[in-house]
């Protein structure tokens, strides 16, 4: 194999096969990339045994082959080449070697032999359709900050992304929850998904995802079975395993009956919270809101540290509250307001409390309070 590539080209489709292949394993040739070279271009693939990514890239092909080489080596030399450069990669399968070269640099890597890689087994997608990629990065985006990271229950360890009944029909809907904070995120039904199975889309599979949902103007051709799902532009292709587990009835935590209603400033919350957890202690980050006819006392008693208060003017009129939370799960949902203002609806100390943006109802969340 031996073929000439433009560094930007190569960096970026090497960058996603080292973000997905582990750091540490006990399988030399999960740590490599794959490199094919036919026709008109490369292909790199990169996998886990969960995670399967393969990025297309154009190439000069003198001479058509494969071979792998460590995804993490190849991707810090590609990154430190001089932006511009022609690189030529060049494969001798009788040495076990990769040489690697741009300008006056020149490189030799150890390979492994491509029969070794494992390719991810193909799968009949149940469902396909076509989804806008700022859609479906506001879905994962919005929802992602709940994704649980406690292993036992493994089945919160994703996003759960599913066909649900919203309040004008069918949609398209992403949940995750660690049992403290849930956020539950609608788009329109995309053409083709109504059959779709429910599917919990693993942490790190999210993370990979963001990287391919840059183009607001790009479309993104989704394929869903009950194990696998699939995510795939016209030069990457991002296969995962899905959680095998069932995820628990969410709509049961969120509460119908929350009367008292709180609307503040999302960016001027999320300060003042901020700046009052500063002194809260490292263990229980514990903030209290009191609520009063259209004022918000934020404040924070932490024997250890200090004390601390900030007033806010809201929009409250209801009878007088005080409530606990974590300061690291408000800032996160407050983070998450694109909109002006957020609108809190409460109904007692102990019970869970409901978040929105304004008056849109496609962005629901829900943190449980603490006592303080």
């Amino acid at each position: 194999m031996k073929i000439s590539i433009e560094r930007g080209a190569l960096l970026k489709a090497v960058a996603q096969a080292q973000s997905v292949v582990e750091r540490r394993n006990t399988i030399p040739i999960l740590a490599n990339v794959l490199i094919e070279a036919e026709g008109e271009g490369a292909q790199f693939r990169a996998t886990d045994l969960d995670i399967e990514v393969v990025d297309k890239a154009p190439a000069m092909i003198e001479r058509a082959g494969a071979t792998t080489v460590s995804a993490t080596t190849l991707h810090e030399i590609v990154r430190k080449l001089p932006d511009g450069a022609l690189v030529t990669l060049t494969a001798d399968a009788a040495a076990g070697r990769l040489t690697v070269e741009a300008g006056r640099s020149n490189f030799s890597l150890a390979t492994l032999p491509r029969e070794d890689f494992p390719v991810m087994a193909s799968s009949e997608y149940q469902s396909n359709f076509t989804a806008n990629a700022a859609v479906l990065r506001r879905l994962f985006d919005k929802s992602k900050f709940a994704i649980s990271t406690e292993e036992t229950r493994y089945y919160l360890n994703g996003v759960y992304m599913h066909v649900a009944d919203g309040d004008g029909g069918k949609v398209l809907r992403c949940v995750a929850t660690d049992g403290h904070r849930l956020a539950r995120i609608d788009a329109d039904l995309p053409a083709g998904a109504t059959d779709m199975p429910g599917v919990i889309v693993p942490r790190k599979t999210v993370g990979e995802l963001r990287k391919l949902l840059d183009d607001d103007e790009m479309d993104i051709a989704v394929s869903v079975s009950e194990t696998k799902v699939r995510f795939a532009t016209p030069d990457i292709t991002l296969t995962s395993k899905v959680i095998d587990g069932t995820f628990p009835d969410y709509t049961r935590v969120i509460p119908q009956a929350n009367t008292r209603r709180l609307e503040v400033d999302a960016s001027e919350f999320a300060k003042a919270v901020d700046r009052v957890a500063t002194v809260s202690s490292e263990r229980s980050r514990a903030v209290k809101l009191q609520l009063d006819e259209d004022k918000l006392v934020l404040s924070v008693n932490a024997p250890d540290s200090g004390a601390a208060e900030e007033e806010l003017a809201v929009a409250y009129s209801d009878e007088r509250l005080e409530i606990g939370f974590n300061a690291k799960y408000l800032l996160e949902i407050a983070s998450q307001v694109d909109r002006e203002n957020a609108v809190f609806l409460f109904n007692s100390s102990g019970d869970p409390t409901l978040m929105r943006e304004g008056n849109d109802q496609s962005a629901v969340y829900v943190v449980m309070p603490m006592r303080v």
